[in-house]
């Protein structure tokens, strides 16, 4: 064979080589959750909402001309001290350019300052508690906060329900109750309302047993009880509370919303009221499409936490987009300009302190098997 020849056959490969596209790199976004432990739901359910999430945007082309996303998740286990080694691990050995997580408050305090510090953007789906967000300009979250649920609560209480008296009874190891009985009370007390007697509790499994504090509760003769925890505790709280005798209807927050809350508190639960982001109920064709492919997924209805992931994934893949990479400070930025984003939890407008400025929702406890029922909607 004549040297050109073989030297035309020898680089042929390359040509072709260099002619086909190289697939594009992956983004790899990190994730944090209470996948175990005492508030399990809350993980998995909005980490379904990622999963769903990640497959409309990886099926329908990815972001940024192509690319990919993936997603690495550390389980958190409900547990504090937990949220800081796996956020520490997704940073360090996984190199995320993002992180989504946590939907509870304290767990999303504990990590948000290692996100800051790295300068990686951390989006919550749903910590509700004011303080998270302070932490710094790269902390983002997609749920209302505690002034705002607090708020909302205390005036359903005074106008829907016309209580005028009302007991507390708070979780004082949680950041998220603390917070929410702060601006409940302040809004039930300055537009006319008396909060008759305020008793505590340490939640995670600490305190099971509300005998106590609910006996001074009944002494008060409240119009309602407002019990700003989990539903971990709220089931239990409600069980004791019916067996004492207290016949009033107790009133939560979003912390409340797990099919779980049914199981635990049985017929003592139903009739009670909280608030949340969502109803699988709302008959906006967003909502409805959402609802049947999660079901179509997971086989289960979704709670408040699952559209909440789902949001918190796309918003972060609008803001990359928008970043037109995948630098820290340019995905800030992009979050930071979120406006009138179409989720399934309502529109999504980003304010100058990182918070979502949205609507919230009350529900209604149906009971196991029953699901909860709409009750009223509450505008910022």
């Amino acid at each position: 064979m004549k040297p050109f020849a073989r030297l035309a056959l020898l680089t042929l490969p390359l040509v072709l080589a260099a002619a086909v596209p190289l697939p594009a790199q992956e983004i790899v976004v990190g994730q944090y959750a209470s996948l175990t432990g005492s508030e399990a739901t809350f993980g998995i359910n909005s980490s379904n909402g990622v999963a769903l999430a990640l497959d409309e945007i990886n099926n329908g082309g990815g972001v940024l001309g192509g690319r990919k996303i993936k997603i690495i998740t550390e389980d958190d286990q409900s547990k504090a001290g937990q949220p800081s080694s796996a956020v520490k691990k997704l940073i360090s050995s996984d190199k995320v350019i993002a992180v989504v997580g946590e939907i509870s408050s304290s767990r999303s305090l504990e990590a948000a300052p290692i996100c800051q510090e790295a300068k990686i953007p951390m989006v919550s789906p749903g910590a509700t508690n004011a303080r998270v967000t302070e932490v710094g300009d790269y902390i983002f979250r997609v749920c209302f906060i505690d002034p705002f649920q607090g708020t909302v609560m205390a005036k359903f209480a005074l106008d829907n329900l016309k209580a005028t008296k009302i007991a507390i009874l708070t979780d004082v190891r949680n950041d998220y109750s603390v917070g929410l009985t702060q601006y409940f009370k302040e809004y039930f007390e300055s537009h006319g309302g008396k909060v008759v007697t305020e008793r505590s509790f340490s939640g995670g499994g600490t305190d099971r047993d509300f005998r106590a504090q609910l006996t001074s509760i009944k002494a008060a003769q409240p119009d309602a009880v407002f019990v700003p925890g989990y539903y971990t505790e709220a089931g239990l709280i409600a069980k004791q509370a019916r067996s004492l005798g207290i016949k009033v209807p107790l009133l939560g927050g979003d912390g409340w919303d797990s099919p779980k809350l049914s199981e635990i508190g049985g017929s003592a639960i139903e009739g009670s009221y909280f608030s949340t982001h969502f109803s699988p109920k709302d008959t906006n064709p967003k909502v409805q499409d959402f609802v049947k492919r999660y079901q179509a997924k997971f086989n289960a209805m979704p709670d408040g936490m699952a559209p909440l992931g789902y949001d918190a994934m796309m918003v972060l893949a609008q803001a990359l987009n928008a970043a037109g990479g995948t630098e820290g400070p340019k995905v800030r930025d992009a979050l930071a300009a979120v406006k009138e984003f179409d989720g399934v939890t309502g529109k999504i407008t980003i304010d100058g302190k990182r918070n979502a400025t949205k609507a919230a929702v009350v529900l209604k406890v149906g009971g196991q098997g029953k699901g909860n029922d709409f009750v009223a909607s509450v505008a910022p």
